[in-house]
């Protein structure tokens, strides 16, 4: 019977022990309720899918920058970026403070040793003093206070991983609007020198013309004046590219420099059909609203922790040690003492706190909403511009069509002596304009697939 009294305390003393352990004063994370819309808005007007199954998001860079030359400038970009190494510093710098928070929930033990020394004479010298000593305490965490301060900061580490994807995510898109950038100023200038070229072989037949009489001379300076207008293009175009050089390169961790890259092209539009899923799925998609729910789940642990001050501490701590003339003679002490600490008055600091935790979770639930709305935002702003843009380039080419026919006319018409230079300097400024135009519209087409991609989360799912 005094054997079963005896289990029946332990067995009482573990549960207590194991119960008081688990103790847990903070609130339970919910996840704030948001409504998505069924649909992005700008899809249905846009040459998108809504396949739930497939989204533009999903994919990775390389599955969406195709050329090789842009896909280098990217992986060199995400290894030498100053703001991704700076972001990637960031995890290891919370990593450490993890450890540091962790570190409460274990005792502390330290060691103590020493003596004395003389250099008297032998006969007056005395064997000196040992002394030796441990020292530990420790703070059980019956309220959860540091587990919910580990809680914090671990939450802030997750925080800062989603920051660091995010710092990706933009490092891309920087290079890729960088590079069309780059792409569009060589194309304008493959323009300009096109254009310069046409205006000289013009001004050399008006000064043909002049020469025998059958032009006058007004026409020589309408035609200068068109040659100039395009050759004072090409040092401000000149200037725009190496400065595009030299922004690219910083993106990569670089000094100022050329960029190598083939002959200038027409930039490519974006696919048809492009895939963009249901709106719901930019909750686990998008790094900003990731990095928004980690940040709000640390204010949420610290409601736990300003709580968990309310209630009494446990301090237990002990001491061990010895004195002796040598390691042979030393007699040895064990003291252990416990204190328990109770806030009973302090001001209201404590209720401060707790209601200051309160607000600061609130501002995070506001934060994440916030930020959900912005990428619903974001994404459809990039649908309409896909669209929008698709629609204005196409009218451009069409613009351009017609303005080169124009130009041809009005100079077979001057030449036979039909119409004066001032329908072929009209017509060759508006062909120059619409061509210039048209390099733009297809950059601005491009970038919107840029920008899609990462409203849509980039390929972090």
């Amino acid at each position: 019977m005094k054997h079963l009294l005896k289990h029946s305390s332990l067995s009482a003393a573990a549960f207590t022990v194991v119960f008081l352990a688990g103790c847990n004063v903070g609130p339970k994370y919910t996840r704030p309720n948001y409504p998505a819309p069924p649909v992005f808005r700008g899809a249905d007007d846009a040459a998108v899918s809504s396949d739930a199954q497939n989204s533009l998001g999903d994919q990775q860079w390389s599955q969406v920058f195709q050329e090789p030359e842009l896909q280098e400038l990217i992986r060199k970009a995400l290894a030498n970026n100053y703001d991704v190494r700076i972001a990637a510093q960031r995890i290891v710098e919370q990593q450490a403070q993890v450890q540091i928070t962790r570190a409460q929930q274990f005792p502390q033990v330290s060691a103590t040793l020493s003596g004395t020394g003389t250099n008297l004479p032998a006969a007056f010298q005395t064997t000196p003093p040992v002394d030796f000593g441990l020292t530990a305490s420790w703070t059980p965490d019956f309220w959860g206070l540091y587990r919910k301060q580990t809680e914090v900061q671990r939450d802030q580490l997750l925080a800062q991983t989603w920051a660091q994807r995010a710092v990706r995510l933009t490092l891309v898109q920087q290079v890729a609007a960088a590079y069309l950038q780059l792409r569009a100023l060589d194309n304008q200038l493959a323009i300009a020198q096109q254009t310069l070229k046409a205006r000289q072989d013009s001004l050399n037949l008006t000064q043909t013309l002049e020469n025998g009489g059958a032009a006058p001379l007004s026409d020589v300076r309408q035609a200068e004046e068109l040659l100039y207008t395009a050759s004072s293009q090409i040092p401000q175009i000149q200037q725009q590219i190496q400065q595009q050089e030299n922004a690219i390169h910083v993106l990569l961790g670089e000094n100022p420099g050329p960029i190598t890259r083939a002959a200038a092209h027409t930039i490519a539009p974006p696919p048809q059909d492009v895939p963009v899923g249901l709106p719901s799925q930019l909750l686990e998609r998008r790094p900003d609203i990731q990095q928004a729910e980690a940040q709000l789940k640390a204010a949420n642990a610290n409601i736990g922790v300003a709580r968990a001050q309310f209630f009494p501490q446990l301090t237990l701590s002990g001491e061990a040690g010895g004195a002796g003339t040598n390691f042979a003679n030393i007699i040895g002490l064990v003291l252990g003492t416990g204190s328990i600490t109770q806030p009973i008055f302090e001001g209201g600091k404590l209720r401060g706190q707790l209601n200051l935790s309160k607000a600061q979770e609130q501002e995070m639930v506001l934060n994440y909403q916030k930020t959900i709305a912005t990428a619903f935002s974001n994404t459809s702003d990039a649908l309409i511009a896909l669209n929008k843009q698709r629609a204005y380039r196409i009218e451009q080419e069409k613009l351009v069509a017609a303005a080169q026919d124009a130009t041809r006319l009005a100079r077979i018409r001057y030449q036979g002596g039909a119409t004066s230079y001032v329908e072929v300097l009209t017509s060759d400024t508006n062909l120059f304009s619409a061509q210039l135009n048209l390099v733009s519209a297809q950059q601005s087409e491009a970038l919107a697939l840029v920008q899609l991609y990462g409203a849509l989360g980039g390929g972090w799912n």
